[in-house]
């Protein structure tokens, strides 16, 4: 019997489809792999804006990364919102259950697009001391790694020695530069089990089409893992199919804010 390559997301809902848990499960499966999940929050949100959370409790939250991984099992692990200090001990000490799980993936989701905060200002050193060095990969944008490292990153020149000072726990870091105002978008990976950094550039794109994007980069990320690419490739998969997602949804419009990228854009 043949198997699946399989990914499982730990995530929040995006009833809009764009970002979050159906974000994960789009790029999942248009990567090749299976996607199995559990979900951590539902959340009331659309192209405009996020308008209310709706917490699953931690508990349940176990149960079903239990349910999963007893039963499916996975081959990777990509983890997004997680709103509460305690969801993120609950997450960490589940997985700690799971040892062989080694490729896990981390976008440590802060911000909507839109602007609307998605983590409590107290789960953030939780996040960063707790679940950060459990992962094999973080997928952090701009402002998320300035709030891990409590420091501002003033430009592309800095990038190199953020991504290592993120990857003191030993954690590789994809450290993503779309926020930053330069024609071109120069992400950074630092495979932190290589010491050795790769600059990942594509062209910037003028689109309000952006919503989910770093839900979608780190589940390619993760399906890259699953399908046995090494970490470097892997990343460049990600980056590759994130730029093709970002380019093909340029020329659809859906909702009245921050539209979705294409996520089946290597499909139709």
């Amino acid at each position: 019997m043949m198997t699946y390559p399989r990914v499982m997301t730990i995530a929040g809902s995006d009833p809009s489809g764009g970002a979050g848990l159906q974000a994960d499960i789009k790029t999942i499966s248009a990567c090749r792999c299976y996607a199995s999940s559990a979900i951590v929050a539902l959340v009331d949100e659309n192209t405009r804006g996020v308008y209310g959370v709706h917490p699953v409790p931690p508990e349940f939250v176990r149960g079903q990364m239990r349910s999963i991984l007893d039963d499916v099992g996975t081959d990777a692990v990509k983890i997004g919102m997680l709103h509460s200090a305690e969801l993120i001990h609950t997450v960490r000490d589940t997985l700690d259950l799971y040892p062989d799980i080694r490729d896990i993936v981390l976008d440590p989701v802060m911000v909507a697009t839109s602007g609307d905060p998605l983590l409590q200002a107290d789960a953030v050193a939780t996040l960063r001391d707790t679940l950060m060095p459990r992962c094999r990969v973080i997928t952090p944008n701009i402002p998320e790694a300035e709030i891990l490292l409590g420091r501002r990153i003033a430009g592309e020149n800095e990038m190199p020695d953020a991504a290592r000072e993120l990857a003191a726990s030993g954690v590789s870091v994809f450290l993503k530069a779309g926020h930053l105002a330069s024609e071109t978008v120069t992400d950074i990976f630092y495979n932190a089990e290589e010491d050795t950094i790769h600059i990942l550039p594509s062209r910037r794109l003028s689109t309000p089409n952006t919503h989910g994007t770093g839900c979608t980069l780190s589940s390619a990320l993760a399906s890259g893992l699953a399908l046995g690419f090494g970490l470097t490739r892997a990343a460049v998969f990600a980056k590759e199919y994130i730029t093709g997602a970002i380019e093909a949804g340029a020329r659809y419009h859906i909702g009245g804010g921050h539209g979705p990228v294409h996520h089946f854009h290597n499909l139709w």
